[in-house]
């Protein structure tokens, strides 16, 4: 074995593969993005070379860009300090209850997500129906119809709309993947706690969370992943409206590529978008390094 391994042709025969399937699948199309990127290609005939242009424009002219671009964002950080937290105590309570309850809790919540999306997205717009919806209608029992909005259809309501569809679809993969953590802490560990006198929310703070840091950084990784790369629910709900209002990158370059035929003018989008993520992975991971972590 130590033969293999000091041999540097064998080393190299082992990676080509690999590498030859990272350079066609991801390395090529994105250079291949970068150069359609520079020109103003409608997806028919010879693409024509404009430069920076595109680029340009997007930084510098279009608001919708950015407007996605922070959607996104706040896609992300609710999923962080809204969707997950209570996932976290969700899953606790889960592991503690125990027995058939567990199971059977643990199966309401993951439902959302074996639902395909099509079917929760059509689902949710009509909940949000101003005449017809559930929402509204609870809101009149109430008596509460002053309240009532055309939640995916006014712009001041229409984005935290997207983002409650987005949260429930999602929150069941939170919360299954913070309760096999929770399953992988050893009971052992809060029987010691307990008899040096540690008690309720300290068993929490001492032992849980920190021993569950692995875990939340990669939920906490997969969830500003999905908010960056959202698409499905917002073509399926407002498909970016009223306006740009619930606008999200993903569907903002689908939007320039096939529906305005500008090729080009979305795969600058698109390499941006690749940037801007990036950008985001390095800084989340400056922001969790062990050292400014804790808890």
């Amino acid at each position: 074995m130590h033969r293999v391994l000091s041999d540097k042709r064998t080393i190299l025969l082992l990676v080509l593969p690999g590498l030859l399937i990272y350079t066609f699948a991801i390395l090529f199309p994105i250079l291949l993005s970068v150069y359609l990127g520079m020109t103003d290609w409608s997806g028919i005939g010879r693409p024509n070379f404009i430069g920076l242009e595109n680029f340009k424009k997007i930084i510098f002219a279009d608001t919708t860009f950015w407007k996605s671009l922070r959607n996104a964002i706040l896609l992300a950080l609710a999923y962080v300090f809204v969707q997950h937290p209570i996932a976290l105590a969700f899953a606790i309570f889960i592991d503690k209850v125990g027995g058939r309850a567990e199971k059977i809790f643990r199966t309401i919540f993951f439902i959302p997500c074996v639902i395909p999306v099509v079917v929760t997205s059509r689902m949710w717009v009509s909940l949000y129906d101003p005449q017809y919806g559930l929402i509204n209608k609870i809101l009149d029992f109430l008596r509460l119809g002053f309240l009532k909005q055309q939640w995916l259809g006014d712009t001041k309501t229409a984005l935290i709309s997207v983002i409650i569809i987005c949260m429930w679809q999602g929150f069941g993969w939170a919360l299954l993947i913070y309760y096999a953590g929770l399953k992988g802490i050893p009971e052992e560990l809060y029987e010691a706690a307990r008899i040096d006198g540690a008690t309720g929310v300290k068993l929490y703070t001492k032992i849980t969370v920190p021993l569950l840091k692995p875990v939340i950084k990669v939920n906490f990784t997969i969830a500003i992943i999905y908010a960056l790369k959202q698409m499905e629910t917002v073509y399926l709900t407002t498909n970016g409206g009223p306006g740009d209002a619930s606008q999200f990158l993903a569907n903002y370059l689908y939007i320039r590529a096939f529906n305005s035929y500008q090729y080009g003018y979305a795969n600058a989008i698109s390499v941006l978008f690749v940037i801007a993520c990036l950008a985001v992975n390095i800084l989340f991971q400056k922001i969790f390094k062990p050292e400014n972590y804790e808890f």
